[in-house]
């Protein structure tokens, strides 16, 4: 499912014009971008989570060279659904 899809979907169900809801859509992503980006997590209950993981400084290798390469501790953006999501998906994707 696309960006365009779920526009489409909401557009048909609430019966609000296609421009409003992609409008609607980009202020929630960016949103959502921008609380990641400033440090704050964004919790949305029944749904899930985006939160900023942290990952460790490791030594990694450069194939072509043959040599070792440092890589620094950075943070990555995430997604935690939330245990009725899980349930859910599990349940419905069963039996496929």
């Amino acid at each position: 499912m696309t960006k365009a899809d779920i526009v489409a979907k909401i557009s048909e169900r609430l019966g609000l014009e296609k421009g409003d809801v992609q409008a609607t859509v980009e202020t929630f992503m960016d949103e959502v971008k921008n609380s990641l980006e400033t440090g704050d997590n964004v919790y949305l209950r029944g749904f899930g989570s985006f939160i900023i993981k942290t990952r460790a400084e490791k030594t990694g290798r450069n194939i072509s060279k043959n040599t070792t390469i440092k890589i620094p501790a950075h943070n990555i953006p995430a997604f935690k659904p939330a245990k009725v999501f899980v349930e859910g998906v599990k349940l419905n994707n069963e039996a496929k």
